[in-house]
């Protein structure tokens, strides 16, 4: 399969800047992989469509950013337990699938307390994985896009159902990544935006009365 195919998908339509709006099924490529249970799937249509997800990309032997990051991602889906695997979901994908066979990937999520609902680890072809990287992360730059490595560091956040993407580093404190993630929540009604809102002013006045100030930005 071309390059090109992959970012239509399977179902042949294509997205010409200036033509249509890009929905997410073509920019996402639709490509064959595996999970860390050796289960195969397809990128696009068994994980992505209309769910909102996180991703990074990783490798099983990586002694710098991945398991900083790993352990980041942890504690951002405890933060959203009820969440995940309902209307949320984490791909960690290899940029190392040569060595990265299922089996190095679920020891390395063993290792690191990540075998949770909800989240997957992923391999697949090479150049499968090259083109789905490039899709997710690419910076448009010579020396960012041909370093795999560099993606080692950066989250990409995806909610389909409404074509929404927001990117932000996972070495980030915890409360950012967490304010990321809303952003690509679905809208909220008016009721439950009335809600959050007196929460937040209660929480304010707490705040104020405690400390003289509003504490938490």
């Amino acid at each position: 399969m071309k390059r090109r195919e992959l970012f239509v998908g399977t179902s042949g339509n294509t997205c010409v800047q200036g033509t249509r709006a890009c929905g997410t099924a073509d920019l996402i490529p639709n490509v064959a992989l595996r999970t860390h249970d050796d289960v195969p799937v397809r990128f696009y249509d068994d994980l992505v469509k209309g769910r909102q997800v996180v991703i990074n990309m990783m490798y099983a032997n990586c002694e710098g950013l991945c398991p900083a990051v790993t352990s980041r991602m942890v504690e951002v889906h405890r933060a959203l337990a009820p969440r995940m695997g309902r209307d949320l979901f984490m791909y960690s994908i290899t940029l190392k699938p040569n060595e990265d066979d299922p089996a190095a990937l679920r020891a390395f999520a063993d290792m690191h307390g990540a075998l949770l609902p909800g989240w997957k680890f992923l391999t697949g072809d090479a150049f499968d994985i090259d083109t789905l990287r490039f899709a997710l992360f690419r910076h448009n730059h010579i020396k960012f896009d041909l370093d795999p490595n560099f993606h080692a560091g950066q989250l990409r956040i995806i909610n389909d159902s409404i074509n929404r993407w927001v990117h932000v580093t996972p070495l980030a404190s915890k409360a950012t990544v967490l304010q990321h993630i809303s952003w690509a929540d679905p809208p909220k009604s008016m009721e439950q935006r009335m809600q959050d809102n007196r929460a937040l002013q209660d929480e304010i006045g707490r705040e104020v009365a405690k400390y003289g100030y509003r504490k938490v930005i």
